[in-house]
């Protein structure tokens, strides 16, 4: 199951696959834990252009992902800190940032829209939160800060329009006490958005803000 994290992480699979590992999850510590390191790489992953793959590559100075992997490392033993795993995505990042190896798969990134906060009520005892919104001609953004959502758990969030409709913006796991960070999307326009909820597995809404 452990090979299949990194796709419910993006966002991939039927809804039945993605069951199957919401599933497993509920009942295996180790895997929830994995796929929250995996969460904060995702923008990484969804910003590489897989039709620039077939274009000359140039290459990277010899020993600097060894030099890059070895000032993480030492900088992580002594937090007693990240994953192996998380320290070579960390160093391919690294790479990208200085402009060398694996900067030529990532897209230019266009200058993004001012942030707009909004105050978000919290209806379960022990949750934080705050939130930001985004607004896209795609739609809008939620990105949402916040602690005490239960780890493993699922969560649900979804943009109201002027009608009352509910749509969905996306879901997210709970990581317990630690500060989790989301960027929500819903197809709902700045303009017709009049607010978005958090609501447990079970329905219950733990979360509220109007926009």
């Amino acid at each position: 199951m452990r090979e299949q994290l990194g796709w419910y992480a993006l966002g991939h699979g039927t809804p039945e696959e993605r069951a199957g590992v919401r599933a497993h999850l509920d009942g295996c510590a180790a895997c929830r834990a994995e796929l929250a390191e995996l969460t904060p790489l995702t923008a990484w992953l969804a910003r590489v252009d897989p039709d620039r793959l077939d274009e000359p590559q140039p290459a990277p100075p010899a020993g600097l992902g060894d030099a890059v992997l070895a000032r993480i490392a030492a900088e992580g033993d002594a937090r007693r800190g990240p994953s192996r795993r998380v320290l070579a995505a960390a160093a391919a990042v690294g790479i990208a940032a200085a402009g060398f190896g694996v900067g030529w798969l990532v897209r230019p990134v266009p200058p993004q829209p001012p942030l707009e906060p909004v105050a978000v009520e919290v209806t379960t005892t022990g949750i934080e939160a705050t939130a930001d919104v985004i607004p896209h001609t795609w739609g809008v953004e939620v990105r949402l800060v916040g602690e005490g959502f239960t780890a493993g758990a699922v969560y649900e969030v979804v943009v109201t329009d002027e009608d009352g409709t509910p749509v969905p913006a996306g879901q997210f796991l709970g990581i317990g006490p630690a500060e989790l960070r989301c960027n929500l999307n819903s197809s709902v326009l700045r303009e017709d958005a009049t607010g978005f909820e958090v609501l447990a597995a079970d329905g219950t809404v733990v979360a509220t803000s109007e926009l």
